[in-house]
């Protein structure tokens, strides 16, 4: 859907309002908040449960920046965690602020699921949305939030239904995120089980007890300091062949 004629991120009438922890709730125009770690502010909605809800709000603790982010969806629980596993992501924050334009009738807001930033400095605005549920509504306010980040210098990113393979692996490796899962002489031991590529349970096993060995043989993993081939094409299994991460012997 185009975007509405009245529409232009360029001029003062498109806002941000935010949660400032030192003011409060404030509304300033988009030029002057380019430079807003909105990885940082509170959300500007809640996340709550209610009785024959058709959403499933909740927190994740996400590994990545040792803080609770709030989710409205399973979907946006999902995309959250996949962010939470992306090396390339150094900070994440949920519905950072609400983006007020008009579009020539009447003023419209838009509140952004999430807002990244990534190890570079970079930003990336970022909403959820499966495809088939893309109301005509959704893909304007979707197609303004794009234009508005793209003068801001942010990026946009409309993102649906990840890839089913790549979440169950995901899933199963966020159970060992927390570090309380890394044990240092059973880490060093994995690692150099794995510095030749090997299936996983026999590693596990030459590197010690499994009950030990496991949970951090899946934390590294997560970590991404031990991979494994086709993450996006099969679930992790004993047989999974695991190596350290930047080839063989490093």
């Amino acid at each position: 859907m185009a975007v509405p004629a009245g529409v232009d991120p360029a001029e003062p009438c498109v806002e941000l309002s935010y949660v400032d922890a030192v003011h409060g709730r404030r509304r300033r125009p988009l030029r002057d908040c380019v430079t807003g770690r909105f990885e940082d502010v509170a959300p500007v909605r809640t996340f709550r449960w209610s009785r024959g809800g058709r959403h499933f709000p909740g927190w994740y603790w996400a590994a990545t920046t040792g803080r609770h982010v709030g989710f409205e969806s399973w979907l946006e629980r999902d995309r959250l965690l996949l962010m939470d596993f992306d090396p390339n992501v150094v900070g994440i924050g949920s519905q950072p602020f609400w983006l007020h334009w008009h579009d020539g009738e009447r003023e419209r807001r838009h509140a952004p699921d999430y807002f990244v930033r990534r190890a570079d400095g970079s930003a990336v605005v970022v909403d959820v949305r499966a495809d088939e549920r893309v109301e005509p509504k959704d893909a304007e306010a979707f197609e303004v939030t794009h234009l508005v980040c793209a003068q801001a210098g942010w990026g946009f990113e409309r993102l649906g239904t990840p890839d089913a393979v790549l979440l169950g692996n995901v899933r199963w490796l966020s159970r060992y995120r927390h570090p309380r899962c890394l044990h240092g002489p059973a880490a060093a031991r994995l690692r150099e089980a794995f510095a030749t590529p090997g299936p996983l349970m026999a590693g596990a096993d030459a590197a010690g007890e499994r009950l030990l060995t496991l949970p951090v043989l899946f934390h590294l993993l997560w970590l991404r300091e031990l991979v494994f081939e086709g993450v996006t094409a099969e679930l992790l299994g004993p047989r999974t062949i695991v190596h350290l991460a930047g080839g063989v012997g490093r």
